[in-house]
């Protein structure tokens, strides 16, 4: 599988202590990765242009060695991801309710972090603080994390929030509002508009309810006048005929 060649911000870590060690083996892996991208794509271009002048079995051929390096990619990418999530989320470096994505491509960041919620939602945590980056470092200032988190939030159905801390984003994973913990007290909800505190709110009640009382008794009155109505057409209509068969009936007595 081929990961996008976009990782979070320009830098892999979190913080400047990890050492230019640690730095230069990342790097290693991600250019080894780059250089086997690149052979891949030379051996499909080939493979093309072998298969386009007749020479079926060489394009089958280049199109195996290009799916060979292809892998070879995806390995070194692989070890890369790995080595700066256990760098950047080391025992001591982040809280145990967040995770680190520094480093990762989209794709390796959205695996890896779905895979944390769901581990988290099992074992009955109630949230979590992913650490995006602000994208200080990336092409354009653009954050390329964010917007995958928060597309994997809305497809978990979860609510999440940009903290104050914009590289951060915080996730409840218990539903509800994204309200960070500690937030879900009483003294924390939003006033009621247009209620009336206390007694004012059953006199409210009390006054729907008169209302609906009322309402009711005109609907009664409506559906006696309608009837009445009804009585007084079907009247109309029929009181002619009996008058007509009287007239007759008295004719012929006569």
């Amino acid at each position: 599988m081929s990961i996008p060649m976009t990782r979070l911000g320009g830098r892999a870590f979190n913080a400047d202590d990890h050492g230019d060690d640690s730095e230069r083996e990342y790097d290693r892996l991600r250019d080894l990765a780059r250089s086997e991208a690149e052979k891949r794509n030379a051996c499909y271009d080939k493979s093309r242009q072998a298969y386009n002048s007749g020479d079926g079995a060489r394009a089958k051929e280049l199109s195996n060695e290009g799916k060979s390096h292809d892998a070879k990619m995806d390995d070194y990418n692989r070890q890369a991801s790995d080595y700066i999530f256990r760098a950047n989320n080391a025992p001591g470096r982040v809280d145990e309710d967040a995770i680190d994505l520094h480093g990762q491509f989209v794709e390796e960041a959205e695996r890896i972090l779905e895979e944390r919620i769901r581990a988290d939602r099992a074992r009955g945590q109630t949230h979590l603080h992913a650490i995006v980056g602000k994208g200080n470092h990336s092409v354009g200032h653009v954050q390329k994390i964010k917007p995958k988190v928060e597309e994997l939030c809305r497809e978990m159905g979860l609510q999440y929030r940009t903290e104050e801390n914009a590289g951060r984003i915080y996730i409840n994973l218990q539903g509800g509002e994204p309200l960070p913990p500690g937030a879900g007290s009483g003294q924390h909800r939003p006033p009621q508009h247009g209620k009336p505190p206390g007694g004012g709110q059953q006199q409210h009640g009390g006054q729907q309810q008169q209302h609906g009382g009322q309402q009711q008794h005109q609907n009664q009155n409506q559906g006696q006048n309608q009837q009445q109505d009804e009585i007084a057409a079907m009247v109309e209509k029929v009181l002619p005929r009996i008058l007509r068969k009287l007239e007759k009936a008295c004719c012929t007595v006569m």
